[in-house]
């Protein structure tokens, strides 16, 4: 008996069995030619859709690799509900760092140099996960600010 029959208790009326329900006879060749000649039409346009659009995704496809002692930020995302980076949702961070690459663990792995903060987490990485950190003077701070009892501070023009 087929899945559909065991399931609803008679036999699938599809374009190629329009005969009574008893019956189990084909229809007619020509439309099971059609149907195939259909399905492999069907068969070839997907496979050129999928061909298309690889070559499309390779085009902007490149791989990464990175020395020992370069300089990365870490990617967050797999890290949502493990790890709460402050705030959540929309305005959470998308990357944190950088940190120093300490050593290349394969052709894809890298091991970073991570802050105590993130001590709990191991410390090889995919290649996917970073990006090269390009120095910016103004992501240093050149004084700290000092701070008041009453949390406020002076401002010193730059």
């Amino acid at each position: 008996m087929a899945p559909f029959e065991a399931l609803y208790g008679r036999q699938c009326r599809t374009p190629l069995c329009w005969n009574e329900v008893g019956e189990g006879e084909f229809a007619a060749p020509e439309i099971v030619f059609h149907t195939n000649e259909n399905i492999k039409v069907i068969r070839d346009r997907l496979k050129a859709a999928q061909s298309r659009q690889k070559s499309y995704a390779d085009n902007c496809r490149r791989d990464l690799e990175f020395q020992v002692g370069d300089w990365v930020i870490l990617k967050l995302s797999p890290w949502k509900g493990v790890i709460q980076f402050g705030k959540r949702g929309k305005l959470s961070p998308r990357y944190i760092g950088p940190y120093e690459i300490t050593e290349r663990v394969g052709p894809v792995a890298y091991r970073l140099r991570l802050s105590l903060e993130l001590s709990k987490i191991h410390d090889v990485f995919h290649v996917s996960m970073l990006h090269k950190y390009v120095a910016d003077p103004s992501h240093i701070l050149q004084e700290p600010i000092s701070l008041k009892k009453d949390l406020t501070y002076e401002e010193e023009l730059v």
